[in-house]
């Protein structure tokens, strides 16, 4: 089992890629900025799964990211469960 890569409160934008088959990463939070929550467990990515592969378990996040960020409009927040092949960590600036 590997170390979770993310902490709550880690500032993470998720992969813009459009990967062909099935994917857990919604098309709407395609290359969007969030923050970690919470950690969610460790699964096997559902992607692999589908392709008939074993992956094995890895860190899944609840991530909140601002409506207009994901939607272009809204003053509220969505949270969205995800594996963490699908996070980039966001770099603060100094």
């Amino acid at each position: 089992m590997g170390t979770d890569r993310f902490t709550p409160g880690d500032r993470v934008r998720t992969r813009a890629t459009d990967p062909a088959g099935h994917t857990r990463l919604p098309r709407y939070a395609r290359g969007a900025a969030g923050v970690v929550v919470e950690r969610a467990g460790r699964h096997p990515l559902a992607d692999d799964r589908a392709h008939g592969l074993s992956p094995q378990p890895q860190a899944v996040y609840h991530v909140q990211f601002p409506a207009a960020e994901l939607f272009g409009a809204g003053d509220h927040t969505v949270t969205v469960e995800l594996w963490e092949d699908y996070l980039t960590p966001i770099e603060e600036s100094s």
